[in-house]
């Protein structure tokens, strides 16, 4: 379960939007946005990936964002 406030925070955070980063790593932003609403549960490994080079994420930041078990 990917923890989708952090990774909202951390894009915000960025000063940039959803819809920007799911142009950046190849998706359609409504894809991206189902993805989220979803709790990332749809998110693929390469989709993870291509996130946290883009948003430049430390290690212990993927690991709080994607491997969590957070539950809202």
């Amino acid at each position: 379960m990917v923890n989708v406030n952090k990774l909202k925070g951390k894009i915000i955070e960025l000063g940039t939007n959803v819809e920007s980063v799911a142009s950046s790593i190849g998706i359609d932003r409504a894809t991206f946005y189902r993805k989220l609403a979803t709790a990332g549960e749809t998110f693929t490994i390469g989709e993870a990936d291509a996130i946290a080079r883009e948003l430049r994420l430390t290690r212990d930041e993927v690991n709080d964002i994607f491997f969590a078990q957070y539950v809202a």
